[in-house]
């Protein structure tokens, strides 16, 4: 098939096929996707493995962080699959995309399975995060479920995960202090608990950023935790927030699936703000 190329001022041109051909099959709508990956053979397999889905379309290809940007600022695409080392800090890029495109999905790969990387990628809000070494019909199946809504993780991930939720809910009580949070404390708590980001709190509370990041340097140390994640898990074990002034538009999780991740309310939501 004949492609396009779009012009960057970094590197090589972002290749795209054109979108004719795009209609829904049985039903079901065509998930446009963006390649992005340093690897021009990885590439070319995903888009051999994908030409096998009627419904799977590659529309662009990237191989680097500034190419990924154009691609996905010129062509509408339903879900990005992204290669971690990309960039220099995955977790801050994946925020950053994700705030400027409120409608693109991401996968992101990995080199190798990384506790704190897929832990750090998910607070950030990655839908889907996977290992390069996963199978052609698990990576189909994923991107299915991510253009759904659903988030995606393996099973070794979901354990990960999990394991963090269980770490804070499990700790004895009397190892935490009371909490006794100020009005203007549990509206940030609130706000960061729906996945608003330091700026967007600053906006909603009349405040500046570097305030906000000084409340929440002391609601973590009131309430024991180290992060957004082990924060907004702590508010879903032990409602701190109930009552609390809500955000408007707050997002709201999906359930998961099979391999995708259960639902995890709030903690979910949070993982796209960013760290303090």
């Amino acid at each position: 098939m004949a492609s396009t190329s779009v012009g960057n001022s970094v590197g090589s041109p972002v290749t795209v096929e054109p979108g004719e051909g795009m209609q829904p099959v049985d039903g079901k709508p065509t998930i446009r996707v963006i390649v992005a990956d340093t690897q021009a053979i990885f590439r070319a397999g995903l888009r051999k493995i994908f030409a096998l889905e009627d419904d799977i379309r590659v529309v662009g290809q990237a191989e680097s962080l500034d190419q990924t940007v154009t691609a996905i600022q010129k062509f509408s695409a339903d879900v990005v699959i992204f290669e971690a080392i990309l960039a220099p800090n995955p977790g801050d890029t994946v925020s950053d995309l994700l705030r400027q495109n409120a409608n693109c999905r991401l996968v992101v790969v990995l080199q190798e399975p990384d506790q704190e990387m897929t832990l750090d990628l998910f607070r950030r809000g990655a839908h889907g995060i996977v290992s390069r070494e996963i199978e052609p019909e698990m990576l189909v199946e994923c991107l299915h479920k991510v253009a759904q809504g659903e988030p995606w993780l393996d099973n070794r991930a979901i354990g990960w995960v999990m394991q963090a939720f269980r770490t804070q809910g499990l700790r004895p009580a009397g190892s935490r202090p009371k909490v006794s949070l100020t009005p203007k404390e549990s509206l940030i708590v609130s706000c960061v608990t729906q996945g608003m980001k330091n700026k967007e709190i600053a906006l909603r509370v009349g405040t500046t950023e570097q305030v906000v990041k000084n409340y929440l340097r002391k609601v973590y140390d009131k309430l024991g935790v180290a992060d957004r994640l082990e924060l907004a898990l702590y508010c879903l074990n032990h409602r701190v927030v109930d009552g609390a002034a809500q955000p408007k538009n707050a997002a709201q999780p999906t359930n998961g699936h099979a391999q995708a991740l259960p639902e995890t309310p709030n903690a979910t939501a949070a993982a796209s703000g960013s760290h303090s």
